[in-house]
């Protein structure tokens, strides 16, 4: 396996990423635009989500495909996100077709971080509905990782978190693609050192080349908790997309998100807990023409597990310090 060209999920042909964020507040909104629409699915394994549109997704329902994809901020305010992405996509003429209307269709996922030292007094309205229609308006085939878009605000157990992408071609020459947004209750590092849970899976020293510390800390396998206090204990969520260029049905999308959540449990310690929202969308553009044969697929989800848990990392590593910082970055 080797990275992508640009090492982000929009080394996947058929989607671009844009990104929206106000640093007064500490949070923002991240969009994966699909130039044309692709099929999806969703899996959700942690005990808190937060989500818009989620239900279309299942194998058995009728719409096939999505325009784009939200993963914002702001906990449940966040929502309103989508909204925004609607509306700059009906501009451009997007969604399902039912009689003269279309209806732009975007899924939607969010975190909470509304704690983490933002000035969250917006009045009445949230800022995320014009921070969508910004992300859309700004999407490209490169963006900004770490403290950008969905990840602004982000914080894990022990640093910064923040906003991640990786890349993966394989053998046979089919891309895979993680976006992630890290804002987890547990700690994408090691005990209390900077060395990363995902360290395996590293390529080119893309998140610091530190591999596993040696010897192992004695306190590596202690849980580390980003609050302990009852009123902030709801403070979490890592929401992502993982996409490839193969051809998939609704349900083997469905196998690839699954698979992928495996990368948040390499990556992040603990992860899937009541308290985080733990959810991965996955996207198949079909644009590779290949659809995997079983055993292909076994490399497929092998892959997604690999690629999400160094888009994570890489998320963490990325962030930067920011004024009124609840939790240092990586990097200080």
């Amino acid at each position: 396996m080797r990275k992508g060209p640009n090492n982000l999920i929009t080394d996947v042909a058929g989607l671009l990423v844009g990104n929206a964020e106000d640093h007064r507040v500490k949070s923002g909104v991240s969009v994966v635009l699909c130039e044309q629409p692709v099929t999806a699915a969703v899996q959700v394994l942690g005990g808190a989500p937060g989500t818009r549109e989620t239900d279309l997704l299942a194998p058995e329902n009728t719409v096939q495909t999505v325009d784009a994809l939200v993963l914002s901020g702001g906990s449940a305010f966040g929502l309103d996100a989508a909204s925004g992405v609607q509306a700059a996509l009906r501009e451009m003429g997007r969604g399902f077709a039912v009689g003269p209307h279309r209806i732009p269709i975007v899924p939607a996922a969010i975190l909470f971080d509304l704690v983490n030292g933002g000035d969250k007094n917006w009045g009445r309205f949230s800022p995320y509905r014009d921070l969508g229609y910004d992300a859309v308006r700004a999407a490209g085939a490169t963006f900004l990782t770490g403290t950008a878009g969905a990840g602004t605000g982000a914080l894990t157990a022990t640093f910064k978190g923040g906003l991640g992408s990786a890349s993966t071609v394989l053998a046979n020459g089919i891309t895979i693609g993680a976006l992630v947004a890290v804002n987890a209750l547990g700690s994408a590092t090691i005990g209390g050192t900077r060395h990363f849970w995902a360290a395996p899976f590293e390529l080119d020293g893309e998140f610091g080349g530190l591999g596993y510390p040696v010897p192992m800390p004695q306190d590596a396998a202690l849980p580390r908790l980003k609050f302990r206090e009852k009123q902030a204990a709801a403070a979490n969520t890592t929401i992502a997309v993982i996409a490839t260029d193969a051809v998939l049905s609704k349900a083997e999308a469905k196998r690839l998100a699954i698979a992928a959540h495996d990368g948040f449990s390499r990556a992040l310690w603990p992860s899937h807990t009541p308290l985080d929202g733990d959810l991965i969308f996955a996207l198949a553009t079909g644009a590779s023409g290949k659809a995997p044969l079983l055993e292909d697929f076994i490399d497929l989800g092998a892959a997604a597990a690999s690629t999400m848990a160094r888009a994570i990392a890489r998320g963490v590593h990325d962030a930067v310090a920011a004024d009124n910082d609840t939790k240092p970055s990586w990097s200080q």
